[in-house]
């Protein structure tokens, strides 16, 4: 593996800058016509790079993929706009907190929506109290049986540099909260959640027999600003930004800002109006008086006015001063 610092394979932008012909720019440009947020998601989770290289070594062919958009799959997104009642129904009246299960509700509708899904989030249980996994999705593949889909949205910031063995590098990009990586994610799936339907107790809940289990994973990653870092097993044109600290912020040269609600962080952000938008002082302010309470990182979008229209060009997250020192103890305790 060799990791190369500030290498731009896809066009990307690597920091706070332009982003020229960055992720969001290219989003824009094939999905700029659709509207409705939830809509915007649901085209990200379908035609966004995937995170992880599916044919790299590393992952024993267990990766997933959506596959390349289709013109058929591209007007359905139209007429979806247009009138999304039928998403609208699925995904129900209840106000939705968790981004992957918001996530995991897109994907069942769209494999519905294609014939394909059997059965979404079933979970297997060993007598009535022990849980021992769930399937997130459950696809029809044939007579003889199902593929089990582990799903996963996810969102790491790399901590150091990336070096030596390609699974220890994974745990470097570390979750905004400091309770999960990368490497850690894609052991369980692979050691504990892809290997459900041979358990005994998931015979009872089986349709039909699994005969194929893979992870489908997609998200962002993002790296110190100013920096980006190849490396084997992780896609190439996968969906990054960056990150800093609150005192890094002042060096920025944008001036236009939003903290991303949590539900946002899925396609990059588009409104024809932005309340709450806020210029670099009032960023500073408002994470300034967050970290006082809370060492949560926040993820920002930088944005530009438009006719019509706020859009993102770049995202970021801002993490409390003290993130490195409280990163760095959380991988080497």
């Amino acid at each position: 593996m060799q990791p190369v610092r500030g290498a731009a394979d896809d066009g990307a932008d690597d920091g706070a800058g332009s982003g020229a012909d960055n992720y969001q720019a290219r989003f824009e440009r094939r999905w700029g016509h659709l509207r409705r947020a939830r809509v915007r998601a649901l085209a990200w989770l379908l035609d966004a790079p995937d995170l992880l290289d599916i044919h790299d070594p590393h992952w024993e062919g267990r990766i997933a993929s959506v596959g390349p958009m289709t013109p058929e799959t591209a007007d359905w997104l139209v007429q979806l706009d247009r009138d999304p009642s039928a998403l609208d129904a699925a995904l129900g009246a209840k106000i939705h907190t968790r981004l992957g299960l918001y996530a995991e509700k897109l994907m069942a509708f769209y494999y519905a929506q294609q014939g394909r899904l059997v059965a979404h989030g079933v979970q297997v249980r060993a007598g009535r109290d022990a849980t021992i996994g769930e399937f997130d999705f459950l696809l029809d593949a044939g007579p003889d049986g199902v593929e089990h889909i582990e799903f996963a949205t996810k969102f790491y910031l790399l901590q150091g540099e990336v070096h030596g063995d390609i699974g220890a590098s994974f745990d470097r990009f570390v979750g905004p909260n400091l309770a999960d990586s990368l490497g850690r994610k894609m052991r369980k799936v692979f050691d504990r959640q892809l290997q459900l339907g041979s358990h005994p107790a998931a015979r009872e809940f089986l349709p039909r027999p699994v005969v194929a289990a893979r992870a489908l994973v997609k998200g962002w990653l993002f790296y110190p600003a100013g920096s980006y870092f190849a490396m084997d097993g992780i896609a190439a044109g996968h969906c990054r930004g960056f990150w800093c600290t609150l005192s890094e912020l002042a060096d920025m040269e944008a001036d236009r800002f939003l903290i991303l609600p949590r539900l946002q962080w899925l396609a990059p952000f588009r409104a024809s109006s932005a309340t709450w938008m806020l210029d670099r002082a009032q960023l500073i302010a408002e994470l300034t008086d967050h970290f006082a309470s809370s060492g949560a990182p926040l993820l920002v979008a930088v944005v530009r006015e438009q006719p019509g229209s706020i859009v993102e060009t770049e995202r970021g997250f801002i993490v409390p001063d003290d993130w490195r020192e409280r990163a760095g103890a959380r991988l080497h305790p």
